[in-house]
């Protein structure tokens, strides 16, 4: 597709007002044009995440100068190039992280923050990417500096972020175990790889991981939850510990006693991705190519798609989302990809 041939509108998602899954509207806007440095990528699917039921509710805007539409990560085809552009061609495949605007039929990326579609990879597939991925080796390997031979505790362990922390921590030589809410979910994460499953609705993590690890704790945690998990985090937690905390879906820590923090030498640690400047998220990404790209290419590690939705259906795949039901991603596929539905 040559830049002629481009539209001047496209089809869009967009939040009418803050508010439940049916303020998600469809809406005509014009086709973003790439500015120096940036290209415009004709979007085949893109991953809907919980900032994006976070934005929808209203509690977490997009950062200045990004698209006010929802979406974060996508995949598709270079379609125009801004100036300046060295490292991608219009009719290349990638995938990418944005801060806004995914939940469409075009956007626009710096080519920093795009990556190449992973061999063997369908466009389906590689936007199911981004978002975990950068989100997971930022907080667990860069911030929370998970070694090989560690022991780590990943809480939501069927979410997306959850499944990623699974096969990437699995991948790198960690002991893992995650925190979900049913015995399917149980079984899928050890599918997945992970060495145990803890139900949270009938087990209690702090003594299930403490017997598991025969008294020594855990190395690593990933908190998605926050509220009384943070203090029930530090129960658990080994001598040395870090807890990264990705989320605070249950509100602000209850009951914090910071002794346990100062005997156990604690770290706790935390970030958002979205806010980031282009050229921090470009660090994430020269590392990820390097040492996940790889792996995704070797077919060692393969994206989990719970279900795909039509782009207009947007609405469906937030009520999901919210549901909890889901074991991996949830996924939106634009019109001219239609066939992606069936993968």
């Amino acid at each position: 597709m040559n830049s002629s041939a481009i539209p001047a509108s496209m089809q869009a998602i967009a939040i009418q007002q803050p508010g439940g899954p049916e303020q998600l509207i469809r809406v005509d806007v014009p086709v973003p044009r790439p500015d120096p440095g940036y290209l415009l990528v004709k979007i085949a699917a893109a991953g809907v995440n919980r900032p994006d039921v976070l934005q929808r509710k209203g509690v977490y805007p997009p950062p200045a100068g990004a698209s006010e539409l929802p979406g974060l990560e996508i995949a598709g085809e270079v379609v125009a190039l801004g100036a300046g552009v060295r490292r991608y061609a219009v009719g290349d495949a990638v995938c990418a992280l944005i801060a806004g605007g995914g939940y469409a039929e075009y956007c626009v990326v710096h080519e920093t923050n795009a990556l190449p579609v992973p061999r063997g990879l369908s466009l389906l597939q590689a936007a199911a990417l981004p978002e975990t991925f950068f989100t997971v080796w930022t907080n667990v390997f860069q911030r929370g500096k998970l070694r090989a031979g560690e022991i780590l505790l990943v809480h939501g362990g069927t979410s997306g972020i959850g499944t990623v922390t699974i096969m990437l921590a699995k991948a790198f030589g960690a002991t893992v175990f995650a925190t979900v809410g049913s015995a399917d979910k149980c079984a899928a994460v050890l599918k997945l790889g992970a060495d145990g499953a803890i139900n949270y609705h009938t087990e209690d993590f702090v003594a299930q991981t403490r017997r598991l690890t025969e008294g020594h704790g855990v190395d690593v945690i990933v908190d998605l939850i926050a509220g009384d998990y943070v203090a029930r985090n530090y129960a658990a937690a080994a001598v040395d510990g870090r807890i990264v905390q990705i989320g605070v879906q249950n509100g602000p820590a209850k009951e914090l006693n910071l002794m346990m923090m100062l005997a156990k030498r604690l770290t706790h640690t935390g970030s958002t991705l979205r806010p980031r400047a282009v050229a921090e998220k470009a660090l994430i990404a020269a590392d990820l190519e390097q040492q996940v790209w790889p792996l995704l290419a070797a077919g060692k590690i393969r994206p989990l798609i719970d279900r795909t939705f039509p782009l207009h259906l947007a609405c469906d795949a937030h009520t999901l989302m919210e549901g909890s039901t889901h074991i991996g991603k949830i996924m939106l596929v634009t019109p001219a990809y239609a066939d992606l539905l069936s993968e």
